[in-house]
């Protein structure tokens, strides 16, 4: 418990894990686990800005696969570079393509040239992005460049950007940054008077 207040590690159940560094990340296999109920409710606020008809982009990460699961019954299109597509069963009303590119199984990705390639030929209505690290100062980082670039150029071909980000991201600085905190709001758990100084904040 000390640790965690100090902020050097994530409590799970049945152990801890360490904080994440700028260098390195957590697998998405621990993420799953970190800050559920959090995440729920960001997937729950995003899921309503969805409307039958949107074309968008979901990104990799967590919440977004949570995220996934709430927006299958809609009459949308849907692109995406999260594998974590390929668990989700039952019935699904959406369109749901699948973009190429090199995995990263450690945060069920796909990302690299082939689905920089891809991106720059699509557009959307709105795009739901993950990131590791949002500051007021220093923008949307994360931990490599190809997932940096992905994100960048999603960013460029929306009409509009959400972040979906639990409170644990905020003002923590990963490796790579994707792009300034401009233009974009954040879907998230709580306010942040830093923050929302910058960009809309959605909470409930």
């Amino acid at each position: 418990k000390e640790l965690e207040k100090n902020r050097k590690i994530e409590s799970l159940s049945g152990g801890a894990v360490k904080k994440i560094s700028t260098i390195g990340e957590i697998p998405i296999t621990m993420r799953n686990t970190l800050h559920s109920e959090k995440k729920e409710k960001i997937a729950d606020i995003a899921a309503n800005l969805i409307k039958d008809g949107d074309t968008i982009y979901l990104d990799s990460g967590s919440t977004c696969s949570i995220l996934f699961k709430k927006i299958l019954g809609k009459k949308i299109t849907i692109y995406t570079s999260n594998t974590d597509i390929f668990s989700v069963s039952g019935e699904i009303l959406a369109e749901v393509i699948i973009l190429g590119g090199k995995f990263n199984p450690m945060n069920s990705s796909l990302s690299g040239s082939l689905t920089e390639n891809l991106l720059k030929n699509l557009y959307f209505n709105k795009s739901f992005l993950g990131a590791n690290g949002i500051d007021e100062k220093l923008g949307v980082t994360t931990p490599t460049i190809e997932e940096a670039n992905k994100k960048r150029l999603v960013k460029e071909h929306s009409d509009q950007v959400y972040l979906v980000c639990d409170s644990s991201k905020f003002h923590n600085l990963s490796n790579v940054k994707a792009f300034d905190l401009k233009d974009v709001a954040i879907v998230s758990d709580k306010t942040d008077d830093k923050i929302s100084e910058k960009v809309s904040l959605i909470v409930k």
